[in-house]
């Protein structure tokens, strides 16, 4: 007999109507004479239940489903606030006699002319669903008992409604749904909601397992060599490790999802802060599918006011609380939701920063979006908790303009929610590609290594075809492996996304183009002779922040580089100017054979003549400059060589944009 100030007795469940329960096909999927207090629902299938109450018996029964008992084995959790203390919980095992002969089926009456021959109906006991006993031993006739298990439920979902204020300003409001189909009244229960989804399994504790183990025989083998021995010299004695401090004595306690709730005062004293709880409290149940109807729960189409039915007191919502990262949504008040029901309550009511504007976001579901851009709502997660995956409904000016899907927000996040597709606006994009810069990463073993940009230039033209001037977000792809260079002010590179929010206005009747620059660095070998290299040497000679001593001997090493490089200069322009002298100097020749017996061209002959003499004065120039050249280049070519041999470089400053 269970009794105490905190059961009554419409909680209690006779011996008799458990065993009506037993033996009907349905029912609830957990029960106990122990009242259910608490419901706490995660996102991931599961939820958190607590019973509490005083017993005066040495046993405290359970009665639930085969699939059940796994869960409630692996998740039990009893806290004892007074009597004794639980000695054991037993569970009953499904356990197929062996020697017992299989039964034998009816046979099947023979088929008619016209039917089909029927299989014999499987015997089997469809053991999943079959209820069980669980029973917890105490060790005396008197507890105070809070038992908490997970158990099987539907997930609950979020939905959400935005108005658009002027001033960039939202009103937010956010519902919980919760499905009851535990086949148990929840009635008059403290109610928790969870964001997120932590780890959850189906355990099998209740299912006996025997691993196979290995067969060890004993055939008299005989060693056929003399394994060889290993010797270890002999060690000080290590020094015995302390004892350790005893633990100090702390009632037991059980975590939030494991735990027993908190008594009724503290559970109803709202622990959100006010800029997270504006708003009014739902309707305590709901019968049928769908949620309970307060009058200010539905939403019209037309609201008649700009902003959403506003709460009488802060106490009325939900109490929001971050715990080990995890966001809960506590009910300040008693709940019912009554079985294969759902319940509609409201957790949110918050003025938070917001605005309707425009997302260009090709989507390949929408064709039309790759030319024309998207009606959104932004706003701010003002709230100190996460906003879960769900509908959002948007409203302006008192109409309804359309709905969306509000992904996971963080508390502080801005989202982004596509409602309307806006075809008086047309964006257009065309895409560039280069290579830009030049600094000096490494110098080593007088090898010059530089880094440059691969540049990736993407151009948006919007054509505003309005009245009203329009602010575009532009949703941009990023480029892996890159960095965004000056990007406009107001740019949102969102890591993790692999795309950038670029905002672009646009006037009245008006077009407007972004540029929008990505930049990734890459690394390569360098000529210390080539243009790109004397580019980024000069950078770092520039540079207040270089090494002062490899300054000293890239200057002194440069200045014989200059040198060389314009040696190199000039016999590669004496070199041209000697190709085109043998070319000029091979067609005088073969036009003064073709004059040779022409005694009429005796003027053009002297000219060619003369050419030809010129030609080739100018070629023994050239070819005796060209030597000394040689000579002079390979000098400073080795002085070069003797003037980097010993610079090292290999952690330069910071390059700049």
């Amino acid at each position: 007999m269970y009794h105490g100030p905190m059961i009554g007795r419409r909680f209690l469940l006779s011996l008799s109507s458990l065993v009506v329960l037993a033996g009907c096909a349905r029912g609830p999927n957990v029960s106990s004479d122990l009242p259910l207090r608490r419901v706490v629902v995660y996102r991931n299938g599961v939820g958190y239940f607590e019973r509490s109450g005083r017993v005066d018996a040495d046993r405290v029964t359970f009665k639930m489903r085969g699939r059940m008992v796994g869960d409630f084995l692996a998740t039990l959790a009893i806290v004892e606030r007074g009597g004794g203390t639980v000695r054991s919980a037993s569970f009953p095992l499904d356990v197929k006699d062996e020697d017992a002969p299989p039964p034998t089926p009816a046979p099947p009456p023979p088929p008619g002319p016209l039917e089909p021959l029927k299989t014999a109906p499987s015997t089997e006991d469809p053991s999943p669903n079959r209820l069980r006993d669980v029973v917890l031993s105490l060790d005396g006739e008197e507890h105070d008992l809070s038992i908490g298990y997970v158990a099987e439920t539907p997930v609950w979902r979020p939905s959400y409604r935005v108005v658009v204020q002027a001033g960039n300003l939202a009103d937010l409001q956010t519902w919980g749904i919760v499905q009851n189909l535990s086949g148990e009244e929840w009635s008059n229960v403290d109610l928790v909601l969870v964001a997120g989804a932590p780890i959850a399994f189906q355990s099998t504790l209740g299912t006996p397992v025997i691993p196979d183990r290995p067969i060890v025989t004993d055939t008299g083998e005989v060693i056929a060599a003399v394994p060889g021995g290993e010797t270890t010299l002999a060690e000080p004695p290590a020094p015995a490790p302390a004892a350790p401090p005893p633990p100090p004595e702390a009632e037991a306690s059980v975590a939030e999802d494991n735990a027993p709730a908190e008594s009724d005062k503290d559970e109803e004293k709202p622990r959100a802060k006010k800029s997270a709880a504006r708003g009014v409290g739902a309707g305590a149940g709901a019968h049928g599918y769908g949620a309970a109807a307060p009058a200010s729960a539905p939403l019209p189409l037309m609201l008649r006011s700009e902003s959403l039915s506003a709460p009488r007191s802060v106490s009325a919502l939900a109490a929001v609380a971050l715990e080990a990262g995890t966001t809960r949504y506590a009910i300040p008040y008693k709940v019912n939701v009554p079985d294969k029901s759902a319940t509609m309550v409201l957790l949110l009511h918050e003025s938070v920063p917001g605005s309707a504007v425009f997302l260009f976001a090709p989507d390949p579901g929408v064709p039309d979006s790759s030319a024309h851009p998207f009606r959104v709502v932004r706003f701010t997660n003002a709230t100190p908790g996460l906003l879960e995956r769900g509908p959002i409904a948007v409203f302006e000016k008192g109409s309804f303009l359309g709905e969306g899907v509000l992904e996971p927000l963080p508390p502080k996040a801005t989202a982004t929610v596509p409602f309307a597709l806006e075809r008086g606006l047309a964006v257009d994009s065309e895409q560039r590609f280069d290579e830009l810069g030049a600094r000096v990463v490494k110098i080593e073993a007088s090898q010059l290594y530089i880094e440059r940009d691969q540049v990736h230039k993407t151009t948006y033209k919007v054509k505003n075809g309005g009245a009203d001037a329009a602010h575009l977000l532009i949703k941009h792809p990023r480029t892996p492996g890159s960095h965004l260079f000056q990007p406009p002010p107001g740019t949102e590179d969102n890591v993790g996304t692999g795309s950038a929010l670029v905002p672009v206005d646009v006037g009245s009747y008006g077009t407007a183009e972004l540029v929008v620059d990505e930049r990734s660095p890459f690394q390569q070998p360098s000529d210390w002779l080539s243009d790109i290299a004397n580019v980024a040497v000069r950078a770092y000679l520039a540079d207040p922040k270089s090494d002062a001593k490899v300054v000293a001997s890239l200057t002194t090493a440069f200045s014989i580089r200059d040198k060389l490089r314009a040696l190199y200069d000039e016999r590669d322009k004496l070199t041209a100017e000697r190709s085109e002298l043998e070319r000029s100097t091979r067609e005088s020749r073969a036009s003064l054979k073709a004059l040779e017996k022409n005694k009429k061209a005796a003027d053009l002959v002297a000219k060619l003549t003369e050419r030809l003499r010129q030609d080739g004065d100018r070629l023994d120039a050239i070819t005796k400059r060209l030597i000394e050249l040689g000579l002079a280049s390979n000098e400073q070519e080795v002085r070069f060589r003797d003037a980097i041999r010993d610079i090292t470089l290999v952690t330069p400053p910071a390059p700049k944009d």
